[in-house]
């Protein structure tokens, strides 16, 4: 299975953009009003320095539109310069429209009042005709890399307290201000800003579709701001939406990520960006922008800092200029992607799959949006476990169609998938595949228990369950006992795992065998994992929602599920081309086009760690001298890149 790699074409050649979103700090927001072009120019030289090539720019809109007929020229002088300022470094930057939407704060134009953004006819004509014109005056310059419709319009068109915008309204609307860019001669990239926090990502409906919108832009670009109660979760969890956002087929950039260092110290900002930046490369993103260049200590008094004053603190420099953690940590992520010619390389195909159910992203007749969250949260959990197990895992969405060519299906937590769904995957397991089923009986008390046809036939069991009754999980902790060997799994161990959930979750499915065999027991004696062995393949059923207990835990990774996909991996033939018996240690590889390969060895130990990876048909080179790589030293949560040569 092909992963997603997708990369920006521009002048024929693939693209990778990495930088920082900009706002000078002369000003934030109003920079435009307290223009300093020597200041700009301090601060350019000081991303350039680092390796950084790029920025986001933004049209503040109440001060670049006062009236809905005029455009601020000043502004716009302020504007020319500043791209001259890029150009006279070899950079660039992207222009953002509508803004709008801005660290904590929404500003209107005067004149808006309370008319709709995406319906109110004659408002988005002053919309499309602002970036008309806009794009018009700036299209022809050298230093524009891209244009962005917005920032964050889902929050802005939409407070969190009201209903969320029609999706047929919204996409209209992009089709309507990406025409406009268009119109106005923009020939370079395009994208809404809009966050990809569309259904498809996130699970939340917001109006905004990734699939419907994709087909009208270059490329997909996450805020990924996500906190979660698991360290090694946390570090995933860009990585985790990247690979969700390539449902549009499109190249995916992180647009904004980033922290305040009112909110964590420095090691913890400069660990947090180096995850970030290396996961997120693995998982497909091709280009990345933090948020934001500098800190902004003078403004104190000036809203939105003012009144949200740790967003004063997201800055890769201090309010002086100086570098501070994350910029040396994107410095050092520079010169990776140099070394590696990252442009021409792309993701190893994947023979494992993470099968992401259609209910995620699509509402169904009494199907239920409260369903969404453990959809999210086991495939996110179970993402973990997979990279932990050193599986390269592709993500088979269901509204796509299974995709055909995997050796291993992995379901965690599935209730709910089409009828056509589970029938083709009932197929690619006749035809030779393993499938992975973990049972759950939902997280609601509506619908409680699973819809999937066929189960019993499917993974060769009787249910036991008793109509509307869930069957309660009482101990703190679930222990699978093996009764036999199972991959690289030995009759008589035993996995445990932190049962979590609401009464609702909490559960597990009583079955007996009918066909199936039982390769593991829990500690009742309850049959808890069985092998169906149907046609050339296996279909096999763990009667506990492992991945939904882990996601609801705390501090709980690594926890055993990694483990278990490693054995499934083995029985069903999936190769590892590089592993690390060390499941903090997560490995995965990039193929460059004139046939090189490169190896990340990411770390999640607090402390330094040395590593011997497990390496098939071939060794370890470190990156410029060839010197041997067979023990690798990883600093604390360390990242390390090294060439995989095939022997022979």
């Amino acid at each position: 299975m092909r992963r997603d790699s997708a990369k920006l074409v521009v002048g024929g050649r693939p693209a990778v953009w990495l930088g920082a979103n900009f706002w000078s700090r002369t000003g934030g927001p109003l920079m435009w009003r307290n223009y300093d072009p020597e200041v700009v120019r301090e601060e350019l030289r000081v991303l350039h320095e680092h390796g950084l090539r790029q920025t986001r720019s933004f049209f503040y809109w109440p001060d670049f539109m006062p009236t809905p007929g005029t455009i601020d020229e000043d502004g716009c002088a302020h504007f020319a310069d500043f791209l001259d300022a890029h150009r006279e470094l070899g950079m660039a930057s992207i222009p953002t429209f509508l803004v709008g939407h801005m660290s904590g704060d929404n500003w209107d134009p005067a004149w808006r009042g309370d008319r709709d953004l995406y319906a109110d006819v004659w408002l988005v004509s002053r919309q499309a005709w602002f970036i008309r014109e806009m794009t018009r005056r700036f299209a022809a310059h050298p230093a524009v890399a891209a244009w962005l419709i917005s920032n964050e319009m889902p929050i802005y068109g939409r407070l969190r307290h009201q209903p969320p915008a029609p999706t047929e309204q919204v996409t209209a609307w992009a089709e309507l201000v990406v025409q406009a860019v268009r119109a106005g001669g923009g020939h370079q990239p395009v994208s809404l800003g809009d966050g990809a926090w569309g259904i498809e990502v996130t699970g939340v409906d917001n109006g905004f579709s990734v699939r419907e919108t994709g087909a009208l832009v270059d490329f997909v670009g996450p805020h990924v701001y996500r906190t979660d109660s698991d360290p090694v979760r946390q570090h995933l969890g860009a990585a985790f939406v990247c690979e969700l956002a390539a449902v549009a087929g499109k190249p995916v950039v992180l647009e904004e990520f980033g922290l305040s260092s009112d909110q964590v110290g420095e090691d913890g900002a400069a660990h947090y960006y180096r995850q970030t930046l290396h996961t997120s490369l693995l998982a497909g993103a091709t280009g990345w922008l933090a948020w934001n260049n500098t800190d902004y200590d003078d403004l104190i008094g000036q809203p939105p800092y003012s009144h949200h004053p740790f967003e004063m603190h997201f800055g890769i420099t201090d309010h002086r200029g100086r570098p501070k953690p994350p910029l040396h940590e994107l410095a050092a992520f520079a010169e990776v992607l140099d070394a590696v010619d990252f442009a021409r390389c792309e993701r190893v195909p994947a023979e494992a799959a993470l099968v992401v159910s259609e209910y995620l992203e699509r509402g169904y007749p009494f199907a239920q949006d409260d369903d969404r969250p453990l959809i999210f949260g086991s495939l996110h959990q179970a993402y973990v476990a997979a990279r932990e197990a050193d599986l390269a895992l592709g993500f088979s969405r269901e509204r796509d169609g299974v995709a055909e060519d995997c050796a291993l299906y992995l379901l965690p937590c599935v209730k709910q998938l089409q009828g056509p769904t589970w029938q083709r995957l009932r197929q690619r397991v006749a035809d030779g595949a393993v499938l992975y089923l973990s049972y759950t009986s939902g997280e609601v008390g509506h619908h409680r228990q699973p819809w999937l046809p066929y189960l019993d036939e499917t993974f060769g069991v009787r249910k036991q369950l008793t109509y509307g009754v869930v069957d309660e999980v009482g101990d703190e902790v679930v222990e699978l006992t093996f009764g036999t060997d199972f991959g690289g799994i030995a009759a008589g161990e035993v996995l445990r795992f932190r049962a979590g959930g609401n009464a609702h979750s909490r559960t597990h499915l009583p079955v007996v065998p009918d066909g199936a065999e039982v390769i593991a027991t829990d500690a009742h004696g309850r049959p808890a994992l069985l092998r169906h062995r149907v046609g050339a393949g296996q279909a096999v059923l763990c009667a506990y929602p492992l991945e939904h207990f882990a996601a609801v835990t705390p501090r709980v990774n690594p926890e055993d599920t990694h483990r278990l996909y490693a054995a499934l991996a083995e029985v069903a033939g999936v190769r590892r081309p590089v592993a690390v018996d060390d499941p903090r240690v997560l490995v995965d590889v990039l193929a460059h086009e004139d046939g090189r390969r490169f190896c990340w060895l990411v770390s999640q130990h607090e402390q330094e760690r040395a590593v011997r990876p497990e390496v098939t048909g071939g060794a370890l080179h470190e990156l410029g001298t060839g010197a041997d790589a067979s023990t690798i030293v990883l600093p604390p949560f360390g990242v390390r890149v090294v060439e995989w040569k095939e022997q022979g």
